[in-house]
């Protein structure tokens, strides 16, 4: 579980280590990967792109071998049609 905190940049940028350098390095990922490797992407489904790439940046010090079994692991036993995903 993560704590929530928050700095106040009127005060400071950095407090120990609570900074937005993260945060501002997942969004700039994703925006790079949205204009350059998926480059359309529908709103309905960015919680979807959006889910890749924090499991990409959550895994991001896991071996490739590693991280193709978490990932194989999460999609075990589990059946999406176009159907589903059209809604």
């Amino acid at each position: 579980m993560y704590e929530h905190k928050v700095i106040d940049h009127a005060e400071a940028y950095v407090d120990g280590n609570v900074h937005p350098n993260k945060l501002e390095n997942l969004w700039s990922l994703l925006k790079r990967a949205i204009k350059g490797t998926y480059v359309s992407v529908e709103p309905f489904h960015l919680f979807r792109y959006l889910d890749e790439q924090l499991f990409r940046y959550n895994e991001r010090k896991a071996a490739d071998a590693e991280r193709f079994v978490k990932m194989l692991g999460c999609i075990a036993g589990r059946h999406l049609t176009y159907a589903q995903v059209k809604g």
